[in-house]
């Protein structure tokens, strides 16, 4: 591990740091010495963080699917670093949405992919020239459900697949300025953005026609009885993967976090078919 004395002084901005892990990784960060800009969108969550982790975390108003806002929070940390640039940027922010693909409202599905790929790539390019200056660090937060696509969560698979590749494109595009780039796939962490995930698939399905409820009910009672049964690691185990990600001189590509994820990764290595009738059996979904 890198010491206090090393990470000293290195800017690092988190988006979504008010989450669970966004706030997990601003507080092992914070013991390493970084100078921390947490992107938040409203800023009493930044003085929560102040007053919860560190008086010297500087909070940033940052909406990733707003231009303005990213514009204004790049003039703002530029003018904090200066000609030292920015060390490390985290892309966390992120959102869930659940149901079948046939129903998930397309609007829903515009807004994740929004938040969940569009705005990571709208950061990443106004921060770039300050990363260059650095020759920084990025690292992108994925899921598994980028690696496998998991029923009744298709939307969302698709928009970490697609930050999986763009992440892959990336590192590539940018190793000539030694800009190193990795994807951490954190499994079902204890944080908000899977209570607001439960809330918002119950709604939804409040809001289906009768027909439509009938055709998927069961299958929606097995996947929220499931999710409801499955294990939560600590966020904390994602701020560590995320902060060696930063902080290792030979940082791997991908990270894997909480228990289970491995599993998950050698799923794909399965011919299709057999993956499907596993996902759908862990899931308590009837097949026939």
């Amino acid at each position: 591990m890198v010491t206090m004395t090393q990470a000293q002084r290195k800017a690092v901005l988190i988006t979504g740091a008010a989450g669970g892990i966004g706030t997990a990784t601003a507080r092992q960060l914070d013991n390493l010495g970084f100078q921390i800009f947490a992107g938040v969108r409203k800023f009493s969550d930044g003085e929560r963080l102040q007053r919860e982790i560190s008086a010297q975390i500087t909070p940033v108003e940052l909406d990733i699917t707003d231009e303005a806002s990213i514009i204004q929070a790049v003039e703002t940390i530029s003018e904090a670093v200066g000609e030292k640039g920015l060390y490390g940027l985290v892309n966390n922010a992120g959102m869930i949405v659940e149901g079948p693909i046939e129903l998930v409202p397309i609007k829903e599905v515009r807004k994740q992919f929004d938040v969940n790929v569009i705005g990571h790539i709208a950061v990443t390019q106004v921060f770039l020239p300050l990363l260059r200056k650095a020759q920084g660090h990025i690292v992108n937060i994925s899921a598994p459900t980028g690696q496998v696509a998991f029923p009744y969560l298709g939307v969302l698979s698709a928009s970490k697949a697609a930050l999986e590749f763009m992440t892959d494109a990336l590192r590539s595009e940018l190793r000539p300025f030694k800009i190193s780039v990795s994807i951490v796939e954190p499994g079902a962490m204890r944080t908000e953005i899977f209570k607001k995930s439960a809330v918002s698939a119950q709604q939804f399905r409040q809001g289906l026609p009768g027909e439509l409820l009938k055709l998927y009910a069961p299958a929606l009672d097995a996947v929220a009885k499931a999710s409801a049964n499955q294990y939560m690691d600590s966020p904390d185990v994602v701020g560590t993967s995320i902060a060696h990600a930063l902080i290792s001189r030979h940082p791997k590509t991908r990270y894997l976090a909480g228990r289970g994820t491995g599993m998950i990764s050698l799923l794909r290595l399965l011919p299709d078919r057999m993956r499907d009738g596993l996902l759908l059996r862990a899931l308590g979904v009837a097949t026939n």
